[in-house]
């Protein structure tokens, strides 16, 4: 396997600086993008788009809960219009993100689903 992948420790960071995209985080890495999918499904055992979709909407969870409005969220996520993060949004944790908005307050975990259920609740 590539060490080049294997020794990166800022995948989140990458993620956000590469917009999010599977062929721009290869680009950062230096790799194609089958190398980076393969490096994915065999270190994480996802594909390489979900994961960053899942780390996209935590970003997201996290932006919320510090106070950003949905609109800055959108923007900071490289969403073209909010409506498109509001709808991934409730997609990907079922329910609005004006409702994790609402429930704002500090972090008190690194974990996106501990906080997504305890808007639920």
């Amino acid at each position: 396997m590539n060490t080049r992948l294997n020794q990166i420790q800022n995948w989140s960071e990458l993620a956000e600086q590469a917009g999010w995209s599977v062929s721009a985080l290869a680009r950062k890495c230096g790799v194609t993008v089958r190398t980076l999918h393969r490096h994915f499904r065999e270190q994480i055992g996802k594909s390489t788009k979900l994961w960053l979709a899942e780390q996209r909407q935590c970003h997201g969870v996290e932006l919320l809960t510090q106070g950003s409005s949905i609109k800055e969220t959108a923007s900071s996520l490289a969403y073209k219009q909010p409506t498109n993060f509001a709808r991934q949004y409730k997609k990907h944790w079922g329910i609005c993100p004006s409702l994790q908005q609402a429930a704002a307050k500090p972090a008190q975990t690194q974990e996106c689903p501990q906080m997504i259920q305890n808007v639920r609740k």
